[in-house]
């Protein structure tokens, strides 16, 4: 994000001469929610209570959205238009919402494959649907090139996905977009007007241009603070998904199938699963998600754990690698890195190739990612000091999610009509029951506290400023309350570069300030995340 050969204190000295642009705690999905401020003790000692909160709050963000479904088929109507005109229909998005921007993408080419109308596209290309990309989503110009760069032209409409609403490479390319097109782009983010407008300069600027199309998916604070793939991931992917491959106008009446099929699922399950996992961990050990015909949902919930919860991103299983991720994703069915990538997109995959900025954004890059059946046979013999254990997700005979994990064994019943909607309900309610899992997963392995992503990294503006907020609230929690945001954000910096790589920045700049002012921090574990390294609910620090 900052320039390498900057000090610490010359990187806190330039993010505060731009903090007003990332100082977004006032924002709905930034607070913490309510309901799940006790999450981290559940996921500890009572499971069963955090697995069903989790649904609650799931299932109240989607009631939530039936009050936007006049929209949602408003846009409906809009990609109907377009496609007959025989013009595209892009898909934008940043983070997690890049990422259901790409399984948007995969679903309308499940359905039409010979179809090249409808595109996705996220910030650092194709490679961040694996792993981040720092800083990429603070250039709106970014945005705007790649947006052109894609072939967008006049008449192809563009819809654009940010969670908070306040994503300047979205905004980039939406407001480019807004230049191109006759056809007026449209703009989905979760947060309210109200709670925008007097903070961020740069949503007031699509909010006031009058050749862009506003829409608001208010749903409230995540069950995990600032975790935006969560509920508002949820929420967008379910309203774009509807207008893409939806079955007339009709939103409400599907909003509403939806929510009856979460109501109706069992998610207790998820128990097992979760204890399983997070002993598989503690143990040292490894897990490899295989999968059939849900790979970019499924990767999609790994990719994310890696930023979220300050863990290993997927390494590319080469020679003498020193850093390997927790868990891995192989695709069946596929016998080389080529063939995964296709399985994984329904198309191949392509490289923003913007070496001048990042070496990451070349092909060559994203061509050494192996996600294929082989790299299970790469990853025990990289690491045979490891025990390697399969977590199974696959499609069964009736439309069910078939999960098994060792001796664990369950078939997720679905009775979904045979409708446009079908396969979108099924990747989506994968989505949440992984959003779940993994968040109990990284609870059980003490990777937040509360409802607070305490192990979070700050790779960009907004997550510096997130990490600056937690901090804060972890000093007031302790009885701290005169540490200054300024003060806040010089000590995470210096954490940051003192840190080993995986631990908690959030935390060690606790520490320290709560040190400097003569207070004892809490016992919180500030172990790196690398394998073995890993402590188990409640050991001693």
């Amino acid at each position: 994000m900052y320039g390498s050969n900057l000090d610490s204190r010359e990187k806190a000295r330039e993010y505060l001469r731009v903090a007003h642009l990332y100082r977004l705690g006032d924002l709905p999905t930034e607070r913490p929610h309510d309901a799940t401020r006790q999450l981290s003790c559940w996921a500890m000692a009572d499971l069963p209570r955090a697995v069903e909160t989790l649904k609650v709050v799931d299932l109240r963000a989607l009631s939530m959205l039936q009050s936007h479904a006049a929209r949602i088929d408003g846009l409906r109507e809009k990609v109907v238009e377009t496609l007959q005109r025989g013009k595209r229909v892009f898909l934008c998005g940043c983070g997690a919402t890049g990422r259901l921007s790409l399984s948007l993408e995969y679903l309308w080419r499940e359905r039409h494959p010979n179809s090249e109308q409808v595109f996705a596209f996220m910030a650092g290309g194709d490679v961040a649907l694996v792993h981040s990309l720092e800083g990429f989503e603070d250039y709106p110009e970014y945005g705007a090139r790649h947006l052109e760069q894609m072939g967008f032209s006049d008449g192809d409409l563009l819809i654009s996905a940010t969670e908070g609403g306040e994503t300047p490479y979205v905004i980039g390319a939406t407001e480019q977009a807004a230049r191109i097109s006759s056809n007026r782009p449209f703009f989905l983010y979760c947060n309210r007007d109200s709670a925008l407008t007097p903070h961020v300069e740069r949503f007031r600027r699509v909010r006031d241009n009058p050749r862009i199309e506003n829409v608001c998916l208010y749903v409230g604070p995540m069950a995990l603070a600032g975790s935006t793939r969560m509920q508002a991931s949820t929420v967008l992917q379910l309203a774009v998904g509807l207008a893409l491959l939806g079955a007339g106008r009709d939103a409400a009446n599907w909003i509403e199938r939806y929510r009856e099929l979460v109501r109706e699922t069992d998610f207790s399950f998820l128990q097992a699963f979760v204890e399983r996992e997070a002993e598989i961990y503690l143990d040292g050990d490894h897990v490899s998600y295989r999968v059939q015909d849900f790979g970019i949902t499924v990767l999609t919930d790994t990719t994310e754990r890696a930023p979220t919860f300050s863990l290993v991103p997927f390494d590319q299983l080469e020679p003498g690698g020193e850093d390997h991720s927790l868990c891995y994703v192989a695709l069946d069915r596929t016998g080389t890195a080529a063939e995964a990538w296709r399985a994984l997109l329904n198309r191949a995959p392509r490289a923003l190739d913007w070496p001048e900025i990042d070496a990451r954004t070349r092909a060559d890059y994203l061509a050494r990612f192996d996600f294929s059946l082989h790299a299970l046979g790469k990853r025990r013999r990289q690491l045979p000091q490891r025990n390697h254990h399969e977590l199974g997700i696959a499609g069964t005979q009736g439309g069910a999610l078939g999960f098994r994990l060792q001796e664990h064994r369950h078939d997720v019943s679905l009775h979904l009509e045979e409708t446009g909607t079908r396969e979108l309900f099924r990747h989506l309610l994968l989505k949440q029951l992984l959003n779940i899992h993994s968040t109990l997963v990284m609870g059980r392995l003490g990777r937040y506290k509360g409802n607070l992503m305490t192990w979070v990294t700050p790779t960009n503006g907004k997550l510096v400023d997130r990490a600056a907020r937690y901090v804060g609230h972890l000093l007031t929690a302790a009885g701290e309350k005169r540490v200054r945001y300024d003060a806040i954000v010089r000590q995470l910096f210096v954490e940051m570069d003192a840190a080993r790589p995986g631990e908690p920045v959030v935390l060690r700049t606790f520490r320290a300030l709560a040190r400097c002012n003569g207070r004892a921090a809490n016992p919180l574990p500030l172990r790196a995340p690398s394998v073995g390294g890993l402590r188990r609910p409640g050991d001693r620090v």
